[in-house]
């Protein structure tokens, strides 16, 4: 209904990914099936993660989680009205082009 195309669909480690271009550039939709909780996660990417992140905790955000996604580390947030953040530094950029084109499901 909105128009978008299906950029890849990935199954692995016991999740499923897909992303939806709903424009020729970012941002796209990344849909998963493998998180917990009712409130998307929007996913922001950084030059510098330890930096974004420590300006985060200046500002008062606690409990970071730290994490590996495909592309390069990554650290959550839940902001205090239940909102999820997260960055991620793309220190692997390659991995997104391995995955264009892929249907797994």
């Amino acid at each position: 209904m909105l128009g978008g195309k299906l950029a890849f669909a990935v199954e692995g480690m016991g999740a499923r990914v897909a992303m939806i271009e709903l424009t020729d550039g970012p941002p796209h939709v990344l849909l998963t099936d493998h998180l917990e909780g009712e409130r998307a996660v929007y996913v922001y990417r950084v030059d510098d993660l330890r930096k974004a992140a420590a300006a985060l905790k200046r500002r008062g955000l606690e409990d970071e989680r730290r994490l590996e996604i495909p592309m390069g580390p990554c650290s959550s947030f839940v902001l205090p009205n239940g909102h999820r953040i997260a960055l991620y530094e793309a220190s692997r950029p390659e991995v997104l082009k391995h995955f264009l084109g892929r249907k797994d499901f």
